[in-house]
């Protein structure tokens, strides 16, 4: 009988190193699936062309379609001591190298001053009507708190700089980067060089694409 009894304890032993084999695989198949998953499904790095916004009208827009150009973002105001010469400014500059490989792109913000109390529309045929403004005119935003267009907010997170008026501007690569800011003193001749350097790299990269 004594040989029986001692069964016992070997048997529970057995079953004891079993489940902590089982254990110990299904840890182990546990990690190697989350390291794949971190190697092969890495969330996608946001750029700003990876966004959607709003046009004048409230019909959603993605900014995909603007990837492959240089792009000046702004946020614009109809009534504040510098809308004459930004909008007059910003239009010229628009003419000038766009619409192939640059565009303005226009986001109406009512945050700074109360300057931009009109419904998106109004905005939009303000611009239009006092300015002849061909670049887009999007759907009125805020920039700055908790409710912050997510496309802006990206620019402002790359740049490190908030707007602190109207008629702030960031330079977006083609491949959604931002490359550099202005504040609305700084003249907008000083944006050009920088543009026309942007739209060169685009040319000469279809150049070398054929």
């Amino acid at each position: 009988m004594e040989p029986l009894t001692a069964a016992y304890p070997l048997k529970y032993s057995v079953t004891k190193v079993r489940v902590i084999v089982v254990f110990l695989s299904v840890f182990f198949c546990t990690t190697v699936l989350c390291l794949l998953q971190l190697r092969f499904f890495k969330p996608k790095i946001k750029d700003f062309y990876s966004f959607e916004v709003k046009d004048s009208r409230g019909r959603n827009i993605s900014l995909e379609k603007y990837r492959g150009k240089a792009t000046l973002v702004v946020n614009v105001a109809s009534y504040c001591q510098n809308t004459d010469k930004n909008y007059i400014a910003l239009q010229e500059l628009h003419r000038e190298f766009g619409p192939s490989h640059f565009t303005v792109l226009a986001f109406p913000c009512n945050q700074f001053g109360e300057s931009e109390p009109s419904s998106s529309q109004e905005i939009e045929s303000f611009a239009k009507g006092n300015y002849g403004v061909t670049f887009p005119v999007f759907h009125k935003i805020k920039i700055l708190g908790s409710e912050a267009d997510p496309a802006f907010k990206f620019l402002i997170d790359s740049s490190k700089k908030e707007p602190r008026w109207n008629f702030w501007k960031y330079l977006v690569s083609p491949e959604g980067k931002v490359v550099k800011f202005w504040r609305p003193e700084e003249p907008v001749q000083s944006i050009k060089p920088e543009v026309a350097a942007l739209i060169r790299q685009i040319i000469m990269k279809k150049r070398e694409d054929l």
